[in-house]
């Protein structure tokens, strides 16, 4: 079959020299791949309009490239979970993943040897040619590629996000706020509105992102946010034993004693799309180039403000990304690569594989993508990604609410961030794996209610020592000290 499909190609590439043979259909049946990814922007996925889309890219790819695919959408709440039992199974063979993904995170698949290495599948090809080199080797674990990353926003830093509407009511100057506690005489406007959630934390414990530019959180983790490296002294940290983790776990439960935090954060019951209700006042937004994005992603008109920096560090080019399964076979990882290469550079395709069907999903105006619900019924509710976890920035058609060049503005963002002390250094926690995951326990206990507002502000400073003290119990110096080995090896190499 290797023989057969190899002598295909090189007589394709005969007669058609200016194209790249790995982008020419073979006459052989076409390698199919099973390709799951988490949906984002809807509550609950449509398997019919999914599988039209699966369809409909089928149709369209099948005399560009020798491969099919077998596309599965999955909410991303249930996504870890799922896409893990997929792994298990050998039922999935490019998986989306990211540094920050829960269950089948970066951080998880390459120490459980679950996704396939590919540094040698790269070189020459439509894929790798599609973004700078830079960007493959930001992306590098252990000097070789297991991942694919999607070129977007390829730095980290955070806003605080408000509703338009609401600023524009009460005359908010969001210029003025230059760290999380600003907002709190316009959180007590959101009370007043009678608002459910006046800050929304989306579930999320916010630590590690809001303290971003004192620490290098570089587990990428919010689970494992009890290690860093401080940036002031480059040095690896207890972050719970920090003035800064006291000072925000007192914020946030002040917040909630005034009412400005739901108990709904803290019991998880809200949810990814929560953030499409008129039922919140403030919550907080991944910096991107263009974060009119959010508009659509939220059905309203948002603004932003930033609250930190932007940074370069060893996961934030990991932050949307794709996986070939250490399943996988070889016929089945090269069809991978090569479907990878076309969505990367193929703006219909790219399109398909974000919006949806045209005509159905989304429409063109004018050289943008228009979501609107004008088209057909129902339209927007089907089938919706957004481009962070779909395809490059570069070949994704601009929503009608992004401007013309918004390709060239993501490569001058990526530009302008600084650079972490700890960029390209990346933790091996096989030696403490026992450990790690008994602290990440930890934190589920006492991290996440501390971090969401979940203590009364009189006994944050017990339930940290407590917290503390569970930790380490359950082997946290361990882990503590194999960091700081680790970091202070890997400084002495660099």
């Amino acid at each position: 079959m290797r023989v057969k499909k190899l002598l295909a190609l090189v007589l394709a590439g005969a007669m058609t020299a200016t194209v790249s043979p790995s982008m020419i259909a073979s006459a052989e049946e076409p390698v199919t791949i099973n390709l799951m990814r988490a949906c984002f922007n809807l509550g609950t996925v449509n398997t019919d309009q999914t599988k039209k889309v699966q369809d409909a890219i089928n149709e369209y790819i099948k005399d560009k490239i020798n491969v099919q695919i077998n596309l599965t959408d999955i909410a991303s709440g249930e996504y870890g979970d799922k896409a893990n039992l997929a792994l298990a199974n050998n039922e999935v063979n490019l998986l989306w993943t990211a540094s920050w993904q829960g269950t089948v995170g970066t951080n998880d698949l390459v120490p459980n040897n679950a996704v396939k290495d590919i540094t040698d599948l790269l070189p020459g090809t439509p894929l790798y040619d599609s973004m700078d080199a830079s960007q493959w080797e930001a992306t590098k674990y252990d000097g070789k590629n297991y991942f694919i990353p999607v070129y977007k926003d390829n730095v980290e830093g955070y806003d605080i996000m408000a509703r338009k509407d609401l600023v524009d009511k009460y005359g908010w100057d969001l210029s003025t706020v230059t760290k999380l506690a600003d907002i709190e005489p316009m959180l007590a406007d959101c009370v007043t509105e009678g608002l459910k959630y006046p800050y929304l934390t989306q579930k999320t414990a916010m630590f590690y992102r809001w303290y971003i530019d004192s620490f290098d959180f570089f587990t990428a983790d919010s689970t494992a946010n009890w290690v860093a490296v401080d940036r002031e002294s480059d040095t690896v940290v207890d972050t719970i034993l920090t003035d800064e983790y006291k000072e925000f776990c007192q914020l946030m439960a002040k917040w909630a004693e005034e009412g400005y935090i739901s108990e709904d954060d803290v019991t998880k019951v809200t949810t990814d799309t929560t953030t499409q209700s008129k039922d919140w006042g403030f919550s907080w937004w991944t910096d991107i180039p263009v974060n009119a994005e959010a508009n659509s992603r939220y059905g309203q008109e948002v603004v932003m403000t930033p609250a930190t920096k932007r940074w370069a560090h060893s996961t934030s080019a990991l932050g949307s990304c794709y996986a070939v399964t250490a399943n996988s076979t070889d016929e089945q990882a090269q069809a991978c690569i090569d479907f990878m290469g076309l969505l990367y550079t193929d703006s219909k395709l790219a399109d398909m594989y974000t919006f949806g069907i045209e005509g159905e999903d989304f429409i063109y105006v004018d050289g943008h993508v228009e979501q609107s619900a004008d088209v057909q019924e129902g339209l927007g509710t089907n089938y919706n990604h957004s481009m962070w976890e779909s395809a490059s920035a570069t070949i994704v058609t601009p929503l009608t609410s992004e401007p013309d060049n918004k390709a060239d503005l993501y490569k001058d963002f990526n530009g302008g961030a600084e650079t972490s002390c700890a960029a390209g250094f990346r933790f091996d926690k096989t030696p403490v794996a026992a450990q790690f995951s008994a602290c990440q326990s930890v934190f589920e206990e006492y991290g996440f209610i501390l971090e969401n507002g979940g203590i009364p502000s009189a006994d944050v400073e017990t339930t940290i020592q407590d917290y503390q003290a569970a930790l380490d119990g359950a082997g946290y110096q361990d882990i503590l000290a194999e960091f700081t080995t680790q970091y202070e090896n890997w400084k002495a190499t660099k």
